[in-house]
């Protein structure tokens, strides 16, 4: 396997996170255009909440920056510790489609359960990763 393969998932997840940041600006560029809102007007993130009416983009970007911090830094163990293999490859892949799935979700029609199974089935991925790194480590 090419030892760089294991980082290109978390490229994909850049690029994941980059569209998802460029759905919130114009989203919120255009509501505070639209209902003539001044930038000083949502200073604040409750200011924020009481002011723009679609938070979808802003609360999934935020989304973007929990389980896939653990994602990102298993990764790194996986291709230091020479645990990249093609099972954390796959579970990786398999992680940034479910990722992928629930953005899409959450910034579209946002569907509680719909996201929430992609969301759910997403850490589940995640954590098997992370059981799998887990017993390379302990072996190791």
């Amino acid at each position: 396997m090419n030892p760089t393969a294991i980082f290109l998932p978390a490229l994909a997840m850049a690029v994941l996170t980059f569209f998802v940041w460029w759905r919130m600006y114009f989203t919120r560029v255009g509501q505070m255009k639209r209902d003539r809102i001044h930038p000083q007007a949502v200073a604040s993130s409750a200011q924020s909440a009481a002011l723009l009416t679609d938070s979808r983009a802003a609360d999934n970007f935020r989304n973007l920056f929990e389980l896939p911090v653990l994602f990102y830094l298993a990764l790194v163990v996986a291709a230091v510790t020479e645990l990249a293999t093609e099972v954390t490859l796959v579970l990786a892949w398999l992680f940034v489609a479910l990722r992928v799935l629930h953005s899409a979700i959450h910034c579209t029609y946002n569907k509680v359960m719909h996201r929430f199974m992609s969301y759910a089935l997403g850490g589940f991925v995640l954590w098997i990763l992370w059981g799998y790194l887990a017993l390379g480590l302990l072996k190791g």
